[in-house]
């Protein structure tokens, strides 16, 4: 009886004390209307880099290794999510004003909102499971266990599906969403990463980071239609806005690819070193801002030059990235308002 008070008693301390941090998050993080927001994945925290100095401005406490990012249904908020802690943090996409903690949602690596803001989609990276919530309320619907590393994933316009690189079996799945069953499963590659639906919704875009390039696949059935060698470390996209136009990081040879999808070929390499990650884009179009995972930077790209012209110290391990203040993702991709 005693062990048991005693135990009662230690959840409802932690319980104060989690409640406590969280008022104290709350009362630090004021506006940063100027602000770009980076995930330190080594970290239990997020950097706020203010756009017009180049500097951090602030670090800012939250969960265990943050990862990913993602824009919320509505467009007002913008999610940051911790795998270790099992938690999402909220927080207003403009000013960066923090809303509220949602839980147990499990090891959310990578994440995503359906077009029709009904789904609510997780990878869990480190324990192997792909978890669709009903995005209303964040319940879990169904949970999917897949070996093994389920790391991106893309939605096709309609919600109907949705696409999971599996990176450590080199496979790429596809969900049907109201049945939440698996439509198929086919080897593709080494270390499949990033994936992003193109505007026709005829072709998937894979980034293989095992490889040196992408992969364009069909969607109705996972075949390989085609192939295009960017850099070694092919690993995460970004829409330019045009419909057409599309960034792919490559981690390992230090270059993001500007790629011409109707042509299907690389117009621009971009040199930015130090593991470049995940990218988001400047509201007028003019910036990339991209993670620098080996190095504890964020890189800014001019889009006229097509030149790195800055690059700025963060935290550890910086993976993803969102500007504030900026509007919705131009262009449908794979995981809009992230990059992972």
């Amino acid at each position: 009886m005693i062990r048991s008070i005693s135990v009662l008693g230690m959840g409802m301390t932690r319980k104060w004390l989690w409640a406590t941090i969280a008022s104290l998050i709350g009362a630090a993080a004021p506006a940063f209307a100027d602000g770009v927001l980076v995930l330190n994945s080594d970290d239990v925290n997020y950097s706020v880099v203010s756009r017009s100095k180049r500097m951090e401005v602030a670090k800012l406490p939250m969960g265990r290794e943050p990862h990913h990012l993602i824009r919320s249904a509505d467009g007002s908020g913008v999610f940051l999510a911790s795998t270790l802690t099992n938690e999402l943090l909220e927080l207003d996409a403009a000013t960066g004003e923090r809303r509220r903690v949602i839980p147990d949602i499990v090891d959310p690596y990578q994440l995503g909102f359906s077009p029709d803001g009904k789904w609510f989609v997780t990878a869990a990276y480190r324990l192997d499971h792909v978890d669709i919530y009903s995005a209303s309320d964040f319940k879990l619907v169904k949970r999917i266990f897949i070996e093994s590393l389920p790391s991106h994933l893309a939605f096709d316009k309609e919600s109907k599906t949705v696409f999971v690189t599996i990176q450590q079996t080199g496979r790429l799945i596809a969900i049907d969403l109201e049945t939440q069953t698996m439509k198929w499963n086919v080897g593709i590659g080494v270390s499949p990463a990033g994936v992003v639906m193109l505007p026709d919704d005829r072709r998937l875009l894979v980034g293989m980071t095992g490889e040196d390039g992408l992969l364009v696949v069909d969607p109705q059935d996972g075949r390989l239609t085609g192939r295009l060698k960017t850099g070694r470390g092919a690993h995460n996209f970004w829409p330019q806005g045009d419909g057409r136009h599309y960034f792919l990081t490559n981690r390992l040879d230090g270059t993001v690819s500007r790629i011409d999808t109707q042509e299907m070929r690389v117009t621009h390499q971009i040199r930015v070193p130090g593991g470049p990650d995940c990218i988001d884009m400047t509201a007028d179009g003019k910036e990339l801002w991209v993670t620098q995972r080996f190095l504890r930077r964020v890189a800014v790209v001019d889009l006229e030059t097509m030149r790195m012209v800055a690059s700025i110290p963060v935290g550890k391990s910086p993976h993803g990235v969102f500007v504030l203040g900026r509007g919705p993702t131009p262009v449908a991709s794979a995981v809009p308002g992230e990059t992972r």
